[in-house]
Formats: structure tokens, sequence, C-alpha cells
């Protein structure tokens, strides 16, 4: 999805509380302590490749280290790269200061997802997810959205790509919100208007 989609979302959803919602999120990812902190997991019959590679630019873009999250695999291939061979021994590894960000595109988690999320939990780490209504991951998690399905004009693909372009906008007073931003563009763009 290009940021005109994404900006079009946001222009679709500015009278909701969706915005809000995912803008409280990506506060909770921003919030990761140290590069590599921030673990992103699916499910075993769906691993969130898409959101952990626009998570990844959204790091670069905003120079946020914390944000390039490790892709926890559940069964990565012999011979994968690095980057694609973390498997789930990582979540045991899991501390206070770390993020674990789980995305379940299902209605509901497999059971050996919760276990290693409420240990990972039991250690200290946050708890953030991404789901479509699943009451035991959600009690879980410190933050959650929750879109359940057909929950129109928002698809969970669509989901996922407003957290990722939140994340990146960095909440720096020096710095205008993307909001701002596309105010002050529109303007230029159209041209003065008039008062009154």
């Amino acid at each position: 999805m290009e940021a005109r989609h994404v900006l079009a979302l946001r222009q679709i959803l500015a009278s909701t509380s969706w915005l809000q919602r995912v803008e409280d999120l990506a506060r909770s990812l921003r919030h990761t302590r140290s590069p590599g902190g921030l673990m992103l997991v699916g499910t075993p019959d769906d691993e969130p490749w898409h959101l952990a590679a626009h998570l990844s630019d959204e790091s670069r873009y905003a120079g946020l280290p914390q944000l390039a999250p490790n892709l926890v695999r559940w069964s990565p291939p012999p011979g994968a790269p690095p980057h694609l061979s973390i498997d789930l021994d990582r979540l045991a590894e899991a501390r206070r200061g770390d993020t674990l960000f789980v995305v379940n595109p299902a209605e509901e988690a497999p059971a050996p997802l919760l276990e290693r999320v409420d240990d990972a939990r039991r250690t200290g780490t946050t708890i953030l997810a991404l789901d479509r209504g699943d009451r035991d991951l959600a009690s879980l998690a410190h933050d959650a959205i929750s879109l359940p399905a057909g929950d129109a004009p928002l698809t969970f693909d669509g989901l996922q790509h407003l957290v990722s372009s939140a994340a990146g906008q960095q909440e720096d007073s020096r710095r205008p919100r993307l909001r701002d931003r596309v105010s002050r563009f529109l303007d230029v763009v159209s041209g003065p208007r008039s008062p009154g």
C-alpha cells in the first residue's frame, strides 16, 4: 500500500476512533527500549512478513532503530539467512524493555502461541497485539487493537499499514505530526483560502 493510499484511508477514518487507537498502539511500539528489542510473531499459518517489512522501512525513514522488528518464525527452514532464521526460542529470551508484537489474522490464536505470549509477559516483556477479536490474546496484551471480520471500511491489511505508518511518526514537538504536514501540503497545493 502506497503512502497516498494510507493517507486516503486516514481521511476516510478521520471521524472514527480508529486513528486514535492506531496512534496509541504505534506509541507503544516506539517505546521499545533498544534496537533488536521488538519481536514480531504471527501464527504458524500466517507470518506477518509484510508488516515486518513496513516496520523496517519506517525504522530507517524515521531514524528509530528500535522499530526494526525481529520476525520470529515458527519453523524457519534450514539455511535461512540470519534475519529469517529467528525461531520461537527468541521469545524465551524476552525480557523487560522488549516488546512482543503479536499479529493474529484468525479469530483465535493457537494455544502454543498464547502460552509463549504468557511466558514472555511474565518476564516483563510488553505485549502488543493486532487481532480479529481474540479475547484470550487481548487479555494478555498491554495494548491491542481488535478488528472483527467485516468491519468496513477497514481491512486487516489496511490496519497493519496504518499502524506501521503511525509508528514512524515521532512525537517530537519540533516535528509536525503527519496530519499537520498533510494539511500544510494541501494548503500549498490548493492555494490560499479566502477568509470566512
